[in-house]
Parts: C-alpha cells; structure tokens; sequence
C-alpha cells in the first residue's frame, strides 16, 4: 500500500465556487501557503455557473443583515473590480413591476427597504413611464433600480482564479474533504477517504451545497446551530423568438422571499431568460422539467402578455443552498468564526445563496477580518 500523502498549509479554503473563488483571492494578498480544495473537475461547475448571472442592488434584504450589507458592498466592490480586470458586464438597469393596487403597495414598502439598506438611486415609476421603457411590458407602477445589472459569472471566476494562482495558491480538484479533526492546534482533514491528508490551522468551510455536511466533520450538530441546507431547484426557460426587452424585468416578489418571481433576465449576447422558479428537492438533479412551462408562462404573461407560450424552451437549472424552508422566514448569510464552538480557525460560510454571486469580494472581505486575528 502507498503511503498516505501528507501535506501542511496555514489556510484552506474548501469549495471553488465564486465565493471560495474570493475568499482565496483576497486572502492571497495578504498571506502565503493557502491551499484551495474543490471536489469537483474544475472550479465553478455548481452553483456559480447555475444562476441569472445578475449584479444586485441590495433591495430585497432586511435592513441590518448580512446579505443586505454585504450586497451593497460587494456590488461597489465588483464594479470597480470589472473595469479594472476587464471583466465582461453591463449596467443594464431593473425594473420591479407592479400589476395592481397591492403590488403597488408592495412596491412602495419595498423603496422603504432599499432606502434603508443604502441603495439610494431607486426610482418609482407610473405604469405610463413604465410602458415607454419597456413597451411590452404590461404595468401599473415600477421600481426602477438603475445599479442592477449582469456579469459574465465564469469570466469573474478566471479572473479570481488566475489572481489567486499568481498570489501561490495552491488549488487540488478531485479532492472531497471526507473527515476533519481538530487536535487543539491544527486541523487534519482527510481527503477523498484518506487518500491524503492536509493539516491546516484556520479552514474556511465554503463548499456552497456541500457546507452542512462539511460544517458537521469537525463535530458540529448542525441541526442544533441551525446549519442543515434545504435544496431549492430553480429551473430557467429561454425565449426564442425573444421580447424586445432592454432592462432585466422583475414581478413583485413574494412576502417571505423565497424566490424573486419568474424574472425576464438578459445575457451579455442578449438573450432572454426566464426564472428561476422555486422547487425544494430532496437531491441535486440539473434535468429541467418540460412540464413547468405552463406554470412558467402564467406567471410570465401577468407582465409581458405578448409572450408566446411556444417561444418558452428548457435552459438551464440550479440548486440554492437555503437555509430557509418552504413556508419558512427568510434566513441570513452564516459567516461564523467557531470559537464558540471549541473550533477556533474554523470559519463556516453557510447558506451563501443570491445574492452571494454579488456579495463574493464582500464577503471575502469579511472572512478575511476573521482570519487576521487567528494567523496574525
């Protein structure tokens, strides 16, 4: 028998999805000997690369939470990183449709809570104002967010990537983290059922789907901490022949936020697709499901009346990392330091669903004022 390969780094990062991306990048500038793990072929493949790829303005979380600061930092923050990376992206603009007199009302708490959350360029619009941005869309009232816009999700991830590997970070694929122990210094993780294994004194847990079941290798009851993951499919329909739409156009979104609606988005090519929709699962299943296109067209028609039910055709899928059930109130980001837990240097980023894509630099930031105490 071989001898178990035995390495040592004074950070890993396990998962390289875009936030992982971040958190690696962002800690490179600062330290050295940083291993990224990721269980798959390449970085990216869940899901970072399985989503409407929009930039968001920070409007639909509650005021003081994470996912509301963290949005709003983390889109100054990816801007300013697009132009300066060249980084493909577009202002494209929002516009949040109402299509009666309580989505109105909607509307107008929803301006409360973009206001309070610092996002101060929204704009209320009447359905005529509405009509001559858009003149498919069929409206009362709109909520224009000028900040929103899209960005080539994989291109990002290079660029993270290729930022990271230029700062010595050491990146494994194919290496699924199957055991952690903590000896009251360092942790030993065992990769790929101990196949190797990698000590390590501070870890950041940012496997997105995978971080409950990472979170719970070290000892976590993550029942007890409130760290068990509800899988949430959302499913994507594009439209060919396409509605000449020029801003990304969204309903008004559910009381508790489980999904934003079934929202026409735009690609960096222009074409337009619709959702994601809201289904919890029990498994990760990428197959969309034809069926849905009826459900996908009613809510669809309720703003753009012209669509053509035949024009709707299967694209892609994703899985949220919720922490919120179905019929549940809304769930903040985890991002915890586990001193508390007898863990210390273990950092837990969990239930990083929208707007994590938006988020990523922020919430690297973030971590990285966790790490500066434990590694000096």
């Amino acid at each position: 028998m071989a001898p178990v390969e035995r390495h040592a780094f004074d950070i890993t990062v396990i998962g390289a999805g875009v936030v992982g991306l971040a958190v690696a990048e962002e800690l490179s500038r600062r330290y050295r000997n940083i291993l990224l793990l990721e269980r798959n072929d390449s970085h990216g493949q869940e899901t970072s690369s399985r989503n409407s790829e929009v930039i968001h303005a920070g409007i639909y979380y509650p005021e003081g939470s994470l996912k509301a600061a963290l949005c709003v930092e983390g889109r100054r923050i990816l801007y300013e990183a697009c132009g300066k990376r060249g980084i493909p992206h577009r202002r494209t603009g929002k516009l949040i449709v109402a299509t009666n007199a309580a989505e109105e009302e909607a509307l107008q708490a929803l301006l409360g809570k973009a206001h309070a959350n610092g996002v101060d360029d929204m704009l209320m619009l009447s359905g005529r104002v509405v009509r001559s941005l858009e003149p498919e869309v069929v409206a009362t009232a709109g909520l224009l967010s000028p900040s929103t816009g899209i960005i080539d999700s994989h291109g990002l991830m290079r660029a993270l990537l290729v930022a990271a590997a230029g700062n010595g970070v050491t990146t494994a694929f194919r290496s699924r983290v199957t055991a952690a122990r903590y000896d009251g210094v360092r942790y030993e993780l065992e990769i790929n059922g101990g196949e190797s294994l990698v000590a390590s004194r501070t870890v950041v847990n940012s496997a997105g789907l995978q971080s409950d079941r990472v979170a719970a290798l070290p000892g976590i009851d993550v029942d007890l901490e409130g760290y068990r993951l509800k899988l949430c499919k959302g499913s994507y329909f594009f439209a060919s022949p396409a509605p000449p739409i020029r801003h990304l156009v969204y309903p008004t979104p559910t009381p508790r936020h489980e999904g934003l609606g079934v929202h026409a988005t735009l690609d960096l090519g222009g074409r337009v697709r619709f959702g994601p929709d809201v289904e919890y699962v029990d498994a990760v299943d990428y197959r969309v499901d034809e069926a849905r296109r009826d459900a996908f067209h009613e809510s669809i028609v309720t703003y753009l009346p012209g669509l053509a039910k035949e024009s709707l055709h299967p694209d892609l899928c994703g899985i949220r990392p919720k922490l919120q059930g179905p019929g549940e109130e809304v769930r903040d980001f985890v991002i915890s330091e586990e001193s508390r837990l007898g863990l210390p240097g273990w950092i837990n980023l969990i239930g990083i669903e929208s707007p994590g894509l938006t988020a990523c630099m922020a919430i690297a930031r973030r971590v990285a004022e966790l790490v500066q105490p434990l590694v000096g």
